[in-house]
């Protein structure tokens, strides 16, 4: 009942400033005045204010926005040690890209495990030769060789 009543002086107040503005000719002042003057009498009609003075009132509903405040700290918590690890969500999404692509080098067109059935079935087997029996047990650091080489080292 007290909010009704200030609500409703508040209101006065206003549109009585508002008849003042438009005594001295600014009509625009005036108009915006009253507009911003009759919000509080119009909450009070709805219902609003009724229902915001119960809300805030009530014990649970101030449980109930502790705990919505705990989530956020909770969230924010998170957040700030994430940035401080110093990985972003794009450096996460590309290391799970990389994860899933990690048989395939960075500019290879084939899988590096293997050169697959269509490579193979384009070059024609010929007889291995001495030199390539030889470095088959090194094709396992031909990976490393070839990073390795390709920034420098």
């Amino acid at each position: 009942m007290l909010a009704e009543t200030i609500c409703s002086a508040v209101s006065a107040a206003g549109l009585g400033i508002a008849a003042v503005t438009a005594y001295r000719k600014r009509f625009l002042t005036a108009t915006r005045i009253a507009a911003y003057s009759l919000v509080p009498i119009g909450l009070v009609l709805t219902g609003v204010v009724e229902w915001i003075a119960g809300i805030a009132f009530k014990p649970s509903v101030w449980l109930g926005f502790g705990v919505l405040g705990l989530s956020w700290l909770l969230f924010m918590t998170t957040r700030a040690i994430e940035r401080r690890s110093g990985t972003t969500r794009a450096e996460r999404k590309a290391a799970r890209a990389a994860e899933r692509n990690e048989a395939i080098a960075p500019g290879a067109s084939a899988p590096s495990l293997g050169a697959g059935a269509g490579a193979t079935a384009a070059k024609p087997q010929s007889k291995p030769k001495k030199k390539q029996e030889a470095a088959a047990p090194g094709d396992d650091f031909s990976d490393i060789e070839a990073i390795l080489k390709k920034h420098g080292i």
